[in-house]
């Protein structure tokens, strides 16, 4: 990580991490925080999958999009909400989720819930950042 606003400080010894995330998150004074509406497996022209692993290929495509538009990278990202439809293959998930922030990992939490905003959507991925 090299980022000297965002800090991903290491809590293991106080509470062991059961996946790809970090406890604590600190950030600078003075940083400039975003927050990014979620983003969903719909590809660039609005056309959701049937297969969730696309969507959730697609998902991380947006939430790259979005970053790249704001000169940001993922090393800037302080907090990671992920909403479920499906069960996650976790195997797949966490291949891309470890390509995208690399080690150590943003802050995270991980919700399955009955329905997204609509019918097609099963992930839904929501971001924050600073700067």
């Amino acid at each position: 990580m090299n980022n000297n606003v965002v800090s991903r400080l290491d809590s293991s010894r106080e509470s062991k991490a059961v996946g790809n995330y970090t406890h604590i998150t600190k950030i600078e004074p003075n940083a400039t925080f975003y927050t990014f509406s979620g983003q969903v497996g719909a590809d660039i022209d609005g056309n959701f999958p049937i297969e969730f692993n696309q969507q959730v290929n697609n998902t991380f495509t947006n939430i790259s999009n979005l970053l790249k538009s704001i000169d940001l990278t993922p090393d800037n990202v302080i907090k990671v909400n992920i909403w479920s439809t499906e069960n996650i293959d976790w195997e797949y998930f966490d291949k891309i989720y470890e390509d995208f922030f690399g080690k150590p990992f943003p802050s995270m939490t991980v919700a399955y819930v009955n329905a997204l905003g609509l019918e097609e959507i099963k992930l839904e991925i929501e971001i924050w950042a600073a700067t």
